[in-house]
């Protein structure tokens, strides 16, 4: 069984639910303990039965509920050690963090994680590949710039969670300071809908089955313009969907 749904995504707050057979995993833990469990309980799942959550970087829009989350559930939390760090500054309790070095596979309830650098503007931040079986699943956002690395790490995915922030000409026209406008479009910032589909374009293969798009900007983007940009460099009807900020995204269940 294989299941993975989007439970937040953006700006507001980050969070992802993934299970390969009987291991249930949270990635990020942006958004409260409450609306964890609410989210989870919408695609029946109790937030008791989740195994580990795995940490991307320390921004505050991943690691806004992983305190609570993981004294309230027991459960140990992997991260690198510059992420670990800089989360347990921010933290009043010592969590159990479970230390993986980036660019090592690691495994964890018979599923093979691997988790591997962007170019983000946190100490180490990291995308993640998971395997089990026949099926591999990755998820990459909070990435400014496209590396080699990333685009080989992605191939051969049959699920993919990418990154697709802005549109640049909507951060240009937008009324934010210009500090923001660099940061959100340089190297270690987001992804733009350009770059986002540029990839996709590029890892696309007959057996992607599915792709999430990720992070949109509330004020700089917006799914139409997000799915249309990947639409025009994708010439195959691939299948498509926005994880939302608000709500439940689709959920994909596999047997």
């Amino acid at each position: 069984m294989f299941k993975f749904c989007p439970l937040a995504s953006g700006s507001k707050g980050n969070a992802l639910y993934v299970c390969f057979g009987r291991t249930q995993l949270l990635i990020d833990a942006g958004i409260s303990f409450k609306a964890l469990s609410e989210k989870l309980g919408e695609i029946d799942v109790d937030i008791g039965e989740i195994d580990a959550i795995l940490v991307t970087h320390e921004h505050g829009d991943h690691i806004r509920g992983l305190e609570k989350a993981a004294n309230t559930l027991g459960v140990p939390i992997f991260a690198n050690s510059e992420t670990a760090k800089a989360a347990m500054s921010e933290m009043q309790s010592r969590p159990r963090f479970k230390i993986f070095s980036t660019g090592e596979s690691f495994e964890y309830g018979g599923i093979e994680i691997h988790p591997f650098s962007v170019q983000h503007d946190t100490l180490d931040p990291v995308a993640f590949t998971f395997r089990m079986g026949n099926i591999k699943l990755g998820v990459c956002a909070d990435l400014g710039f496209v590396t080699t690395l990333v685009k080989a790490h992605l191939l051969d995915c049959d699920y993919l969670y990418i990154e697709a922030n802005h549109e640049p000409s909507m951060v240009y026209a937008c009324n934010r300071p210009m500090i923001y406008k660099q940061r959100v479009l340089g190297r270690q910032g987001h992804l733009s809908n350009d770059a986002c589909a540029e990839l996709v374009q590029e890892i696309d293969h007959a057996g992607l089955k599915h792709v999430y798009l990720a992070h949109l900007s509330s004020e700089c983007n917006n799914p139409e313009l997000a799915i249309k940009r990947v639409k025009e460099r994708v010439k195959r009807d691939l299948s498509l969907s926005i994880a939302h900020q608000d709500r439940v995204s689709y959920i994909i269940c596999q047997e």
